[in-house]
C-alpha cells in the first residue's frame, strides 16, 4: 500500500468521523438519536438501506461468482425487488400507525408484551452472532489488502465505526451510508473499465464471455440443490427480501426515519431496483477480470479481486478500493449496533421498566450503542481465535445460523393477519418449532455423516429455500396451534 492509498483511507476515516461528531449536536429524544426525528429524505435513506446491506465479504466475494460462473445469481436479487414490492403493500402501513420505535412495537398491540420481548431478544441474539462474524469475515480482505493483521483490521474498523454511530445515532449512520455507496461503487466502477481495458475494451471482453456462456442470467430447470435458479431466485429471493426488510429491526429502522409511508415505500422498492443493478456491477467486475486471463483456475474465488486490486490498480485508486472495503464493512456494522441499541432500549429496557422519559432514554440508548459496539469488536475477535486453522466452516455455520431464523420472523408477521383466533403463544410455538427445525437443517449434513442418513437429503436443500421452508412451518404450526387448543381470551 503506497502513502497516497494511505491518505486515500485516513481522508475517508476523517469524513465519517466528522458526520458523527457534526449530528451529534442536534439530538434531544431517543427519536432524534435512534429515528433522527422522522425527518430522513427516501434517497438517503434508499441508498443507506443498500449500503447496509452490502458488507465488505460481498464486494470481496461476488466478483469471484462472476469470474467463475456466469450472472444467474442475478435471479436473487430479483426476487429481493419483489419481496419489497410485498413489504412495501402489506406490511409498511402497519409501521406507520401511531409511534412505533422498533419493528417490535406493533407484535405488542397483536399479541401482548411477550411475543414482542421474546421476538426482540431472537434478533438480538441472531443479530449479534450474524455480524460479529461479518465484521470478522470483512477485516480479512481488508487484512489482506493492507498487510495488516486480522485483530488490526477489527480493531480499526470497529473503533472507527463505534465512535460515529455512538455520537451522531441513526443520521450519522444514515449519511455515513450514503458516503460509503458512493466510494464503494464509484470504485467497483474504475475496476470495471480497467478491467474491461486490460481485456482489449469491453466490446471484446463481453465478446468472449458471451462465447464462454457467462452472460446468461436464467436457469429455469427445477431443483432444490442448485443455489441460483429462477424459481429459487423468485421464491427465496422475494420472501429473504420480505423478512430481512420488513421484520428486521435492521431495515425497518430505517424506513421509520423516513418523513411518511410515501417515502418509506420509495426507498424500499428503488433500493430493490439498485441492489439488482449493484450485483450486476460486481458480478460484471469478476467477468471482466476472467475474460483478461488474471482470474488463474488456481486461485480462489474470493481472492481473485483482492488481487486485482493490489496488482493491476494504480495508486489512489487501490487505495479508493481499499476504502470501499472499509466503507461495505462499516455501514453494516454501525447498523448493527444502532438497531440492536434501538431494539434493547425500547422493546426491553423501556418495555420493562415503563421509562418514557425521552432525555432518559436518550442516555440509555447511547450507552446501550457503547455496549453493543464493544460487544461486538469482541465477538469479531473471538471468532478470529476461534477460527484459527480452520476459518470457513465457523463462518459458513454462524451465518446460517443467524440467516434461518428470518422465516420465523416473517410467518409471526403473517399470523399477526390471520384473524383474532390466533393468540401470542400460537405464535411462540410456531417460530420455536422452526428455529428447532432450521438448526437441524444446518447440521443435517453432518449428522447424516454421522450416521443419521435420512438427514441427507435435508442437508442438500440449497440456502434460498430457507426461508420459504421456515415461513410455512411457522404458518402451519401456528395456525395448527390456534385451532387444537380450547378457545380462551388473550391475555395482553
Amino acid at each position: 500500500m503506497t502513502p497516497l492509498d494511505l491518505a486515500v483511507i485516513i481522508v475517508y476515516f476523517l469524513v465519517t468521523l466528522g458526520l458523527g461528531l457534526w449530528f451529534s449536536r442536534s439530538q434531544r429524544s431517543s427519536s432524534d438519536y435512534f429515528l433522527g426525528a422522522r425527518d430522513l429524505p427516501a434517497w438517503g435513506v434508499l441508498l443507506s438501506i443498500v449500503a447496509t446491506e452490502t458488507s465488505a465479504v460481498t464486494v470481496i466475494s461476488i466478483p469471484g461468482v462472476g469470474a467463475r460462473g456466469d450472472l444467474t445469481f442475478l435471479q436473487l436479487p430479483i426476487g429481493y425487488l419483489f419481496g419489497r414490492i410485498g413489504v412495501a403493500l402489506w406490511l409498511l402501513p402497519g409501521y406507520f400507525r401511531g409511534d412505533q420505535e422498533t419493528a417490535y412495537a406493533r407484535l405488542e398491540h397483536r399479541f401482548g408484551a411477550t411475543t414482542r420481548r421474546l421476538l426482540s431478544i431472537v434478533f438480538l441474539i441472531t443479530r449479534f452472532l450474524g455480524d460479529g462474524v461479518r465484521v470478522f469475515a470483512g477485516s480479512i480482505p481488508l487484512a489482506l489488502l493492507t498487510g495488516w493483521s486480522v485483530p488490526t483490521s477489527i480493531l480499526v474498523l470497529g473503533v472507527v465505526t463505534l465512535i460515529y454511530t455512538w455520537a451522531g445515532g441513526i443520521k450519522a449512520v444514515i449519511w455515513a451510508d450514503v458516503v460509503q455507496w458512493l466510494v464503494y461503487v464509484t470504485g467497483g466502477l474504475v475496476t470495471l473499465f480497467t478491467a474491461w481495458q486490460l481485456a482489449g475494451g469491453p466490446a471484446h471482453a463481453l465478446g468472449i464471455a458471451q462465447a464462454a456462456g457467462k452472460l446468461r442470467v436464467f436457469d429455469f430447470h427445477l431443483s432444490l440443490t442448485t443455489p441460483y435458479t429462477f424459481l429459487g431466485g423468485l421464491i427465496g429471493g422475494a420472501l429473504l427480501s420480505g423478512a430481512s426488510h420488513g421484520t428486521d429491526h435492521l431495515i425497518v429502522q430505517r424506513l421509520l426515519a423516513t418523513r411518511s409511508l410515501r417515502d418509506a415505500r420509495r426507498a424500499l422498492v428503488g433500493s430493490g431496483v439498485v441492489i439488482i443493478f449493484q450485483f450486476l456491477l460486481f458480478l460484471m467486475i469478476g467477468i471482466a477480470i476472467w475474460s483478461a486471463g488474471l482470474a488463474p483456475d488456481a486461485m480462489p474465488s474470493d481472492r481473485i479481486f483482492s488481487n486485482f486490486v493490489l496488482h493491476h490498480l494504480p495508486s489512489g485508486i487501490a487505495g479508493l478500493l481499499i476504502a470501499g472495503v472499509l466503507a461495505a464493512s462499516m455501514g453494516t456494522h454501525s447498523s448493527s449496533i444502532s438497531a440492536m441499541s434501538s431494539s434493547l432500549t425500547h422493546d426491553l429496557y423501556a418495555s420493562f421498566t415503563g421509562t418514557t422519559d425521552p432525555a432518559k432514554l436518550l442516555r440509555v440508548g447511547r450507552a446501550m450503542s457503547l455496549v453493543w459496539g464493544v460487544a461486538l469488536l469482541g465477538a469479531a475477535l473471538a471468532f478470529n481465535v476461534l477460527s484459527a486453522g480452520n476459518n470457513t466452516p465457523v463462518v459458513v455455520l454462524a451465518l446460517s445460523i443467524a440467516s434461518v431464523t428470518y422465516g420465523a420472523l416473517l410467518g409471526t408477521y403473517m399470523l399477526a393477519g390471520a384473524g383474532p383466533g390466533v393468540a401470542g403463544k400460537d405464535v411462540i410455538r410456531g417460530a420455536a418449532t422452526t428455529v428447532a427445525v432450521m438448526l437441524v437443517t444446518i447440521f443435517a449434513a453432518h449428522l447424516a455423516t454421522a450416521g443419521l442418513g435420512f438427514l441427507r437429503p435435508l442437508g442438500q436443500l440449497a440456502w434460498p429455500w430457507y426461508v420459504p421452508m421456515g415461513t410455512a412451518i411457522t404458518l402451519i404450526v401456528g395456525w395448527c396451534s390456534s385451532r387444537l387448543r380450547p378457545a380462551e381470551p388473550e391475555s395482553q
